[in-house]
């Protein structure tokens, strides 16, 4: 006999909840609330995914599988941007909120990996201890070391010792209490430290593994997230559901919904839409408006049957697009040219003529429109050609004479947004001062090997905020970080002692108020002194197949796939 849906679902809820110590297959199975479990989730990639490793993860594309698979201490919620706790049960802070203090949550376990031998291994101090020292290592592996090292007491000394291997001393700054707290201490009060904890590249994961693998754990990854990894290969990354994950939903049913996250390669946006159309993928990211109506037709055509049907949804993105400059180099290191730059580029003409009315164009300072800050009391460069060819004959290159001819870096394909972007850039400088640029599509590994190696003296491009705050992106100017070979530490060796002295102030000052006004301080003196040229934000905008429930767009253009599931529309 058939039971009915209901009694089937009320028995699928308890069989979850009920199942926490043995892997339970649920695909196809209905859950309380009516929500049905399995299913592939599939979208492409434009860039290729080499590492899951958790600290090496530092551009959004590898962000949005390694957020998957592991978890922080803390967690954001990317639309209210409170923060929650995560494998952290709760926290407390001191009076002179430099000691934290955190309760680690029970009854978490990492995925099964022949690293941990045969036995579950449940998450504790000691694991979060290892991760958050691993992160301030200057092991080659670890390419996050810029959030934590200044931070924590003891992380710079740690740092400074740990080219080839972890001092057993570990980081004096962090305490285990007993088997479940840990305790943080930080060199000066920070307001930003809760913020930066809910980073997707802190999460936690066991110094087994690594033992194991070393170098090679982004091809092992092991945490505690609703997904792990089936395959890696040339051609794809399969997640599979992590069937032993600790978080349930407001019914008590065990998430993830989804069976498997399927992630591909574009070669293209053009061949990424026309595998969408194709259902052959669920989602299409950062999609170009202009083409859309082109290869698929109008939503109302979608509506009516007519093509697959679709969803596109857009949040403002917590990011900006802008052009790097190496500043200590020959070619930089004169503000007037810098600023000269700055003034030939019509902004307003990027976003109508290259863009199609896409995005906004930054009119005021490096950190984009958020919370809390406002961004509008920073004074940007305005559109001026005749100040900026004063520029740079005082320089010495009047109409750009004498002004070496420089490779342009940009990681994308030609037609896509970042190259059509860039071009105009180049065209703009050409006719207003006199400037050659030469478009050099590179890969994203290949564009920083030529920022960190000195070869690329000027860039595009962009940043997508870690967490919700103007300290990071003011951050990535900071003159301490000069000698840190990070990926993303000051990259333009921008040295400028008055800065520093800004920042430093805000980042310690616990008086919200006060705290923003020493970083717009911040921001304005990047804007005079020209140190990158911010060029627009832009919006978050997606295409889902209308067949994936309960996704969500979010400003930091993150994917959370926990509550995602599918249910196929009818008539298709």
């Amino acid at each position: 006999m058939r039971l009915p849906v209901i009694i089937l679902s009320l028995f699928v809820g308890t069989l979850l909840v009920s199942c926490s110590e043995k892997s339970v297959d649920v695909d196809n199975l209905t859950a309380i609330g009516g929500k049905r479990y399995g299913g592939d989730f599939r979208f492409m990639s434009a860039e290729k995914i080499n590492s899951l490793a958790t600290i090496s993860s530092v551009d959004h594309y590898s962000s949005r599988l390694v957020s998957q698979i592991y978890e922080p201490l803390l967690k954001l919620d990317v639309h209210s941007m409170g923060i929650s706790p995560a494998v952290a049960e709760s926290y407390t802070v001191s009076d002179d909120a430099t000691i934290y203090t955190f309760k680690i949550r029970k009854g978490i376990f990492f995925h099964q990996d022949d690293a941990l031998g045969k036995k579950r291994h449940e998450l504790d101090a000691e694991d979060v201890k290892f991760s958050l020292e691993m992160a301030c290592s200057n092991l080659a592996l670890n390419q996050i070391s810029y959030l934590l090292v200044k931070r924590i007491k003891g992380a710079q000394e740690f740092f400074d010792n740990s080219a080839e291997s972890l001092p057993k001393s570990g980081i004096s700054g962090i305490k285990i209490i007993n088997g479940n707290s840990i305790e943080i201490t930080l060199v000066s009060a920070f307001a930003g430290f809760e913020n930066i904890l809910t980073h997707s590249s802190l999460g936690i994961f066991p110094r087994e593994v690594y033992e194991k693998y070393g170098d090679k754990i982004g091809e092992h990854p092991v945490g505690t997230g609703p997904f792990e990894l089936e395959s890696m290969t040339d051609e794809k990354i399969i997640l599979k559901r992590n069937n032993e994950y600790w978080r349930k939903d407001d019914f008590g049913n065990q998430l993830p919904y989804l069976g498997r996250v399927v992630v591909t390669y574009a070669e293209d946006k053009k061949s990424e839409l026309l595998a969408f159309r194709n259902s052959e993928v669920d989602l299409v990211l950062e999609i170009p408006v202009e083409e859309v109506e082109h290869i698929l037709g109008t939503l109302i055509e979608a509506q009516e049957g007519k093509n697959i049907k679709h969803k596109i949804e857009s949040e403002s993105s917590m990011s900006i697009l802008y052009i790097g400059m190496a500043d200590a180099s020959e070619e930089f290191s004169n503000v007037q040219v810098r600023k000269a730059f700055n003034l030939a580029v019509d902004r307003d003409a990027i976003i109508d003529g290259a863009l199609e009315g896409e995005g906004w164009a930054s009119h005021n300072g490096f950190v984009p429109k958020m919370v809390n800050y406002p961004t509008e009391k920073v004074q940007g460069h305005p559109f001026n050609v005749a100040k900026a060819k004063q520029l740079m004959k005082n320089a010495g290159f009047p109409d750009g004479k004498d002004f070496p001819e420089l490779d342009f870096y940009i990681n994308a394909v030609e037609g896509s947004k970042t190259y059509k972007v860039s071009a105009s850039i180049a065209s703009q400088l050409a006719n207003n001062i006199g400037v050659k640029l030469n478009i050099k599509p590179v890969t994203l590994e290949e564009r920083n090997k030529a920022i960190l190696s000195g070869d690329a003296k000027i860039w595009a491009e962009g940043w997508l905020a870690d967490y919700p705050d103007p300290e990071n992106f003011l951050f990535l100017l900071y003159g301490g970080n000069v000698d840190d070979h990070s990926s993303y530490s000051n990259r333009f060796k921008f040295n400028n002692s008055k800065y520093d002295t800004l920042f430093d102030k805000a980042v310690s000052e616990t008086n919200p108020e006060k705290r923003t006004e020493l970083l717009l301080e911040c921001d304005q003196l990047i804007i005079d002194e020209a140190a990158i040229m911010p060029i627009y934000t832009d919006d978050n905008t997606v295409m889902v197949n209308a067949r994936i429930r309960d996704f969500k767009v979010n400003e930091m253009e993150s994917l959370n796939l926990t509550h995602v599931f599918i249910k196929e529309p009818k008539n298709q």
